[in-house]
Formats: structure tokens, C-alpha cells, sequence
């Protein structure tokens, strides 16, 4: 198995390279029939290609297809060795549940950059698209009924004893509606943060890479065959689209060459749900997704219709000072609930609110995390801005390692739920 895994880091340099070069390739293609638009956060507005998540998708679906036969060579070979006489002891059944698993997180990404392209085609309502990831998961559910089936979780320490909870709680159905709602979740809030070169590329190297080292670290010490087996799985997954990832960004780094579009964010987002569904460690996917969790609780009452949402909420260019600052949302149409809300952000102080002689709020920033990092941190260049967002996501990560590594044995044990052939820590009991 870990030969594989050399296999697709091998395959996983061939897909940067091959990211890098055919974007530039096909550049022109795109602009020919409509796929541009301007860089608002520049003086002279350059023209940009747009949808280059598409290039990026299909290179990586190419390296995962190549990488199919691979992690099965194994079962190949002892198959050959029987039909010659050479195997007294028979031949380990084929892995069919993984090879399942392997092409319904396939089926699920291809859906989901299919989606994703048609989003940046035809500009498709937020109260429509917001539902597409729960259409590309629906193969990615099925074969998790089919392979795992299960839905219990382990129950924290300290809430065992309450309500009568034990060890391990049945979710049955509603653990279902949890995955689903995670690959939403997923795919859309990368979504959010997004406006400026480089960004939604940043967010999705930081969290990939957070995901690798996690899998890396359980593949290396876990004791458990099966939790070992799922983490390879994952880092499968991963690793090409790191490669993609990073191939992408060299032309989306300041000054971008290319935009990613919706089909980007998508399908980086649901990457991460398929590895965090398929290797059965969710939580820990959210952990490292905290500033995108942030950033849709800060962005709620805009995005809810409290406070009034402008179509683009991204920083504004100071073309005097070259520096980009927040952008402001006019409060005259604001009603109660909403003034309420940011005046418990402004008690928080996540808010710098601009108010009239009479002290009634007039205008705020919009509630974005990009706009809040430029109202602490100050107006800067765009590609300062974009590496805080980076450094930001960088330093969650590390907190969530130290959550999922230092803290959760205050909530678990180890031996929790050592129940048939998968331990709960390899799974569902863990962070």
C-alpha cells in the first residue's frame, strides 16, 4: 500500500505541471467564447480569464483515473500467483468496497465540477445553487450506507450519564442529513471568502495540506489495519489535488493570470467533505475549516437578509494609495433584528460602525472575514490581504491540530467503542 502511495505523489507532480502548463494553453480558448471579466481590485480593470477550475478539475479527475488500478496491484498479482499454484493459502478477497468508495468520490467530484461550471455559465441564484452539492453527493451517500453503514457516534465524557446517554448514540437518518449538510457546507464557504488574487487557492492548499499532515501522522502511528487503510484512501484523494492546487495558483497569485470561478471553490469544497466522509474524520475536517465556519456565523445576517447584501462584498481599491480597503453597507433600510445583530458584533468587536450626531448606526463594514482582517489589521496590498486570509487559515489549522492531538482526551478514550472490526477512535468517535 505505501508503494501506492509513491505512485501518487509521482502522479501528483505530473498533475501540477500539467495544471500549470495547459492553463496558459487554453487561455485564449476561454476568452474566445466569453470567459472573462475584469479585476476589479486593479486600477486599469484587466481583462482575466475566468472558469480555469475547469482545467484545474479535469486535470485532477485525469490523475485520479490513471491512479485506479493502483492500490489494487496487490490483489492483481495474488490472484495471478494462485491461478499458477503459487498461493497454498489463498487469495485475500478483493477489496470491492474500496474500489466503490474510490469511484463514488469520483462520480461525486466530476458532478460537482460539472455543477460548478454550469454556476459559471448561467449564473444560477444563490437559493438554487446552494442545494446543487446536495444533488453530486447523493453517490458518495449511497456507497457510504453501502460500505459503512454506520451512524453512531461516541459520546463525550461529559455528557455521558445525561438524558441517559451511554457510550454510543444512534443518529440513524439525521447522521445522513450531517454529511449531506457538510458537503454543502463545504463546497460554499470557500465560496465565500473569496474577491482577491489568490485567495480561495490559498484557503484551499492550507486546508488540503492540514488534511495530508493529519493523515500522514495517523498512517504513521495508528495501531488499527482499517484505520490505516482509510487514511491512505484519503491521502490518495489529496495529494493530486494538491498538486492541482498549487499548479493553479501560480497563475492566480497576485497579479492574477486566471480565476478560478465557482468551479473551483466547488470543487475544492467538496474534496474536502469526500476524504473527510470516505476517511470517516468530519470533525476534524471542520476543525481546520474553523475561519470558513466564522465566516458564514459573521456573515449570517447579511446573507440571511437582516442587513442589506450587495452582490459583492469584496474590498475596495484606494486608487491613491494603491491599498485595498473594507467595503461599507448603507444601515438606513436596516430594521430592528438587524441593528441588533451588529450591535452585539460591535459589543464583540467585530464591527467598526459608523454612526450620525444622534448615535444611530448610519453605515458598517460588510460582514466578510476579508473586511474584518482589513478593519483590524489595517488597508494593505492585495496580495498582503490574501496572505493574511493564508496566515489566518494557517493558524486555525495549527489550533485545530492541537485540538484534535491535546484536548481530546478530555472528551474521549481510547478504548471507547472498540466494538467488531473498526475501533470508534479510527472513526466516528474521533475529532
Amino acid at each position: 500500500m505505501h508503494n501506492a502511495l509513491v505512485v501518487s505523489c509521482c502522479i501528483s507532480i505530473v498533475a501540477y505541471y500539467a495544471t500549470y502548463s495547459f492553463i496558459p494553453l487554453v487561455t485564449n480558448v476561454f476568452v474566445k467564447h466569453g470567459r472573462f471579466g475584469n479585476d476589479r481590485l486593479k486600477g486599469d480593470k484587466p481583462v482575466v480569464v475566468e472558469s480555469m477550475g475547469l482545467i484545474v478539475g479535469i486535470v485532477y479527475l485525469g490523475a485520479m483515473f490513471l491512479f485506479i488500478p493502483v492500490p489494487f496491484v496487490p490483489f492483481f498479482r495474488a490472484q495471478k500467483l494462485e491461478s499458477l499454484g503459487g498461493v497454498e493459502l489463498g487469495v485475500p478477497m478483493f477489496p470491492h468496497d474500496l474500489l466503490g468508495q474510490y469511484l463514488a468520490a469520483l462520480l461525486t467530484l466530476f458532478s460537482m465540477l460539472f455543477l460548478g461550471f454550469v454556476d459559471d455559465v448561467v449564473d444560477i441564484k444563490w437559493r438554487v445553487k446552494i442545494w446543487m452539492p446536495l444533488i453530486a453527493c447523493i453517490p458518495l451517500l449511497m456507497v457510504y450506507f453501502v460500505t459503512y453503514g454506520v451512524t453512531h457516534v461516541v459520546v463525550p465524557i461529559p455528557f455521558r450519564g445525561l438524558l441517559g446517554l451511554g457510550e454510543l448514540l444512534d443518529l440513524g437518518i439525521f447522521y445522513y442529513l450531517y454529511m449531506a449538510a457538510l458537503c454543502i457546507f463545504s463546497t460554499n464557504a470557500i465560496n465565500i471568502i473569496a474577491g482577491m488574487n489568490g485567495v480561495e487557492g490559498i484557503q484551499g492548499l492550507v486546508i488540503g495540506t492540514a488534511l495530508v499532515l493529519n493523515n500522514l501522522l495517523i498512517v504513521c502511528t495508528t495501531e488499527y489495519a482499517v484505520q490505516r487503510e482509510r487514511h491512505l484512501f484519503s491521502l490518495y484523494l489529496l495529494l493530486p489535488f494538491l498538486g492541482v492546487t498549487v499548479g493553479y495558483l501560480r497563475h492566480n497569485w497576485y497579479p492574477a493570470k486566471c480565476f478560478g470561478g465557482d468551479t473551483y471553490v466547488y470543487f475544492a469544497g467538496m474534496t474536502f467533505a469526500v476524504v473527510g466522509i470516505l476517511g470517516v474524520f468530519t470533525k476534524t475536517v471542520i476543525l481546520f475549516m474553523v475561519p470558513q465556519v466564522f465566516n458564514f456565523l459573521y456573515s449570517c445576517p447579511q446573507l440571511f437578509g437582516f442587513v442589506e447584501c450587495p452582490r459583492h462584498r469584496m474590498p475596495k481599491l484606494n486608487e491613491k494609495t494603491g491599498f485595498i480597503e473594507p467595503t461599507r453597507v448603507n444601515l438606513d433600510k436596516t430594521k430592528m433584528p438587524g441593528l441588533v445583530m451588529l450591535r452585539f458584533l460591535e459589543i464583540l468587536g467585530l464591527l467598526d460602525v459608523e454612526r450620525n450626531e444622534q448615535g444611530a448606526m448610519v453605515s458598517c463594514n460588510n460582514l466578510t472575514l476579508i473586511n474584518l482582517l482589513l478593519v483590524k489589521l489595517g488597508p494593505t496590498t492585495e496580495a498582503w490581504a490574501t496572505t493574511r486570509v493564508g496566515i489566518t487559515q494557517a493558524a486555525f489549522c495549527g489550533v485545530g491540530f492541537l485540538v484534535r492531538y491535546g484536548l481530546a482526551f478530555l472528551m474521549y478514550r481510547k478504548e471507547d467503542g472498540v466494538k467488531g472490526v473498526a475501533p470508534i477512535p479510527a472513526g466516528h468517535g474521533e475529532l
